[in-house]
Order: structure tokens, then sequence, then C-alpha cells
């Protein structure tokens, strides 16, 4: 009952809010490095419930997101096996890492060069401010856009759902 409940929380909302994919989708194919020199994948995280939370330094409603994130999801989270990884769109890793310190995130934050992976997720000339929760199978979750505390709070309880379903 719990996943129909997630899936439901973002259904036929797509449509405005610039995703090309939905829930139930795989991700798309990914290999992205963080600002440590980690390679991350799709193909390495299957298996883990895991966060891609795309960012730019000049994203206002990134900013304000982060810290949610960092101390309601990754604080929370990350001992129970969570990954949260932000993704940045298309800036040098000086500038990230500006954003980093800024923010005060603690999660891996990965260059996205080019956009390739925002691309594959996203519709042309789509807002960057968005989270894609990724279950155990590689499948997409939950979609956020914005943000909205009311689906940040949902998103919230669909990972813990995630984390606590048997694998």
């Amino acid at each position: 009952m719990s996943l129909l409940l997630i899936s439901c929380g973002t259904h036929g909302q797509q449509e405005d809010r610039g995703y090309r994919v939905q829930v139930g989708d795989p991700v798309p194919s990914f290999e992205l490095t963080d600002l440590e020199g980690r390679t991350w994948s799709n193909v390495e995280l299957k298996g883990a419930v895991y966060i891609l939370q795309f960012t730019a330094s000049w994203c206002s409603v990134c900013r304000k997101e982060m810290p949610h994130l960092e101390e309601r999801v990754w604080q929370r989270f990350q001992g129970d096996g969570l990954q949260l990884l932000g993704v940045d769109l298309d800036e040098p890793a000086k500038k990230v890492q500006g954003l980093v310190e800024a923010t005060g995130v603690t999660y891996p934050v990965c260059l996205d060069p080019g956009g390739t992976l925002f691309a594959n997720i996203t519709v042309p000339k789509a807002g960057v401010t968005r989270n894609v929760v990724v279950d155990r199978k590689g499948n997409i979750a939950f979609l956020t856009r914005l943000f909205d505390e009311a689906e940040f709070e949902a998103m919230i309880a669909a990972v813990d759902t995630l984390l606590n379903a048997k694998p």
C-alpha cells in the first residue's frame, strides 16, 4: 500500500513540471564525478535508495532547498543507507565548491558537464530545482519540482518508506 502511495504522489503532474521521465521509469544511465573525485553511477547505486538533487550556483530556490535536504534528509537517513547526490548543472568545480560552502551541505555534489543527465531527465529549457528519488531496483519512485513544503514532506515520507521496505 505504501509503495502505491509513493507512485500516486506525483502521478499526472509531470506534464507541467518539465520532466521527460515519470514515476516507475528506470533512471537514465549516468556516471558523474563529485568534487572529491569519486565517480558515481546508476550501475554502482543499484540496490540502494538514492536521490539525485539537481542544482546550480545561480539558482536561488536551489540555495533555499539545499540546507533542508542536508538537515531533514541527509542527516536523518544517511545512516539508514540513503545516498543523496547533488548534481550541479554544467558549472566549473570552483563555482560548485562555492555553492557547497555557502549552503553548508556535506552530501556529495557532482558535476554534470554539458547538463547531460539533466537533459535526459527533463524537457528542454526546464527549470533546475528538482529531486529524483530512485528505488533499490533503479526505478524512479518520486519526483519534486521547486521547493514546496508539502511536496518536500511527501518526498521525505517516500524515502522513509523505501528505506524500510524489504529489499
